[in-house]
């Protein structure tokens, strides 16, 4: 990593993000969690818009904004607060780890430059073996990962 306070970062940011690891599999319920969670205390739409100041059709229109994905964090905590629970966000990694994600990434882009300048080079007939080029990419790769460069994520 580029620095030490860098990395802290990605520590922590990694140990937050694990405390969401066991959501992975959890799907969010056909009808939505307001009304799964709204039908489960058997409050009416009407009971819930008394809590929050909405008319039942407005919790309707809730309902199916959050079906759609096009409810605010903003009103799902609302939500949350007039059935007496809090509202968690957070990100599920697809990698084990951000470390593991930032070495994918620097090395599909060290394989890409790399593999660009290994063309140009056989066009120029100065082709590297196979073992150069694998050596070529671990060391482009740790570079990358040290450096942290802004073009890591275009």
């Amino acid at each position: 990593m580029k620095n030490t306070k860098q990395q802290l970062i990605i520590e922590q940011v990694d140990k937050k993000l694990r405390a969401f690891e066991s959501l992975k599999e959890n799907k969010i319920p056909t009808n939505g969690w307001v009304k799964t969670v709204r039908t489960a205390l058997k409050m009416s739409l009407r009971q819930l818009g008394s809590r929050m100041n909405f008319s039942a059709q407005n919790i309707r229109q809730l309902e199916n904004r959050e079906i759609a994905g096009t409810i605010s964090l903003n009103t799902l905590r609302d939500v949350a607060n007039a059935i007496d629970m809090q509202l968690v966000y957070g990100f599920v990694s697809k990698h084990e780890s951000l470390e593991q994600m930032i070495e994918k990434r620097a090395a599909a882009l060290a394989t890409e430059i790399v593999m660009r300048t290994n063309n140009t080079m056989t066009l120029e007939d100065q082709q590297n073996s196979e073992l150069r080029i694998e050596k070529a990419i671990a060391q482009k790769t740790a570079e990358i990962k040290h450096e942290m460069p802004k073009y890591l994520w275009d």
